[in-house]
């Protein structure tokens, strides 16, 4: 049994941690609030946008525009967008978006496609710097607060290159929000565009009174729905990433309890051990200085 002085010791610094993983999951909670809040305000503008191009799609008119041109041939060149994050203490979630990123990878080479990597997160790029994997781009300044203006820097260029022939293909793998505990690693293709096709939310049948064309609005419109899915990955794995350390913490905080209850009745025996041999020997002694 470990000595008294030595479990007190233990003692102090799993309360000196407990008091730190229950700071942080405080920390999270609130931040996970605001980043919830950001979710569900870009989500009616994202429906809305996705309404108007399903309303204004039609095989005619997807011909002119290269952000819907199908690749001819399959796809012979694709990149990979991996939103993680910049800091750890989250359990799994970084680990699981890059398994579904290597997935994902591993998916189009056996297939033959050329892949290339794009990274926005430290813990992707340190992953893949470990792997010996060079990126094609990598960014670590977006954080937990993403803008408009950080999707637009993010996807452009992949667009641009998309429409004058030299990707067929662009992935975006994020953490998808569906609730504090529920954020699965989600993949999805953003280029090219797939027009939806679910119908309104409310059920209504639009007509429209077209100024500009058709073709024109679908003009501004389609580059305007790739950047918005991007926003919207990046807007809900930062959510994700609060749950995630919300979850992680409050687990540590409660195994620091168990693990104080341990220690605490560990060193109450100790102690009552050491009381009773100093007993013990402040009697024999007695008993020798009688005799």
């Amino acid at each position: 049994m470990a000595k008294p002085r030595e479990l007190k010791r233990r003692i102090r610094s799993v309360q000196n941690t407990k008091k730190i993983t229950k700071t942080m999951e405080l920390v999270s909670t609130s931040k996970l609030k605001r980043a919830q809040d950001r979710v569900v305000g870009a989500r009616p503008y994202a429906q809305a946008l996705a309404e108007v191009i399903a309303d204004l799609y039609s095989p005619e008119l997807a011909e002119r525009f290269p952000l819907l041109r199908q690749p001819t041939g399959g796809v012979k060149k694709a990149a990979v967008l991996l939103i993680t994050s910049n800091r750890g203490l989250c359990g799994a979630f970084n680990a699981n978006l890059i398994r579904e990123a290597r997935r994902r990878l591993q998916e189009l080479e056996q297939t033959g496609t050329e892949t290339e990597l794009h990274l926005v997160g430290k813990k992707g790029i340190a992953f893949f710097r470990f792997t010996k994997r060079t990126p094609a781009s990598q960014r670590i300044d977006i954080g937990d607060r993403p803008t408009p203006a950080h999707a637009v820097e993010l996807v452009t260029p992949l667009m641009e290159r998309f429409a004058n022939g030299s990707l067929d293909a662009v992935d975006l793998v994020f953490a998808k929000f569906n609730s504090a505990v529920s954020t699965p690693p989600t993949t999805l293709r953003i280029l090219p565009v797939t027009p939806p096709t679910a119908g309104r939310s409310d059920g209504r049948t639009v007509n429209y009174i077209l100024k500009p064309s058709a073709e024109a609005i679908l003009e501004s419109l389609l580059p305007l729905y790739v950047r918005n899915q991007v926003f919207r990955a990046l807007v809900e794995t930062a959510a994700a990433e609060h749950g995630a350390r919300r979850t992680a913490m409050k687990n540590a905080t409660d195994a620091g309890s168990d693990m104080l209850d341990i220690l605490q009745r560990t060193y109450n025996r100790a102690r009552q051990g050491q009381i009773t041999q100093e007993l013990a020997e402040i009697v024999g002694g007695a008993e020798a200085l009688k005799g």
